[in-house]
């Protein structure tokens, strides 16, 4: 009867037929002075509603997404021996931090429709929808906003860092830099088959200030003259206290 339930899959959408059930290590993540970098792990299982799995090879995509802002992206010339910015194009949406993590080669898991609809790729998780009239090339400073965040380690694209067993269970380790920035981070799991997306599942990793490191950036934040005060107060004991103590020693 394999046949029969085979049959009776193809007669079904995709979707009814796979669904992903995944979480995470730890959704929370905090900040403070000596805090380098942390590690996710995504876990989780194919669930299915028919003994039989659908044609196609499996395949899991992992996204995490930080925060998105604008970004200005500048670009430099030399003029008279020095440099200076010549161009400026603002980037509208731009995720501070941006990791894929995959079972396969991308381009090999999902489709140029796919991608556009989900906005997977780095290219596609980055809006820009135009540029000032007089600026020719608004890509190059798109594909200069990249390179850069790829260099600092917020960009990265890990083909093959996702582990399947069984066609059933997954899981993927996701580096976080030490360089985070506060804020909600998207966690998109994609089921994909023959290039197309059968299931999603989303969720959310908070990163935040912890200990004195949050106080300071809320007292500087909500309360900037207490702050300022707090700062120049500091700064005229610390003065103190270093010529009193060189008095001292010369004395």
């Amino acid at each position: 009867m394999r046949w029969l339930a085979a049959l009776l899959l193809m007669a079904l959408p995709a979707v009814a037929a796979e669904e992903v059930v995944a979480d995470l290590s730890q959704s929370r993540v905090g900040i403070n002075a000596t805090f380098n970098g942390s590690e996710i792990l995504v876990f989780g299982a194919v669930r299915r509603n028919y003994p039989v799995s659908p044609a196609g090879e499996l395949g899991v995509v992992i996204t995490v997404a930080g925060p998105s802002t604008p970004v200005i992206v500048r670009k430099k010339n030399r003029k008279a021996g020095i440099w200076v910015n010549t161009e400026a194009v603002e980037v509208d949406q731009a995720p501070s931090f941006y990791q894929i993590v995959t079972t396969a080669p991308l381009d090999t898991l999902v489709s140029a429709t796919e991608d556009l609809r989900h906005r997977i790729t780095i290219d596609r998780a980055i809006r820009s929808v135009g540029a000032p009239a007089g600026i020719g090339n608004a890509a190059d400073f798109t594909e200069a906003l990249i390179r850069i965040r790829t260099e600092d380690g917020l960009y990265a694209v890990q083909e093959g860092g996702v582990t399947i067993q069984k066609d059933t269970l997954f899981r993927a380790n996701v580096a976080l830099p030490a360089n985070l920035t506060e804020g909600n981070y998207t966690t998109r799991i994609f089921l994909t088959r023959e290039g197309a997306v059968v299931s999603r599942h989303t969720t959310t990793i908070h990163v935040s200030k912890v200990g004195l490191e949050r106080f300071l950036y809320l007292l500087a934040h909500e309360r900037p003259l207490i702050y300022g005060l707090l700062s120049l107060a500091i700064a005229i004991a610390a003065g103190w206290g270093a010529s009193t103590l060189f008095r001292y020693i010369r004395g």
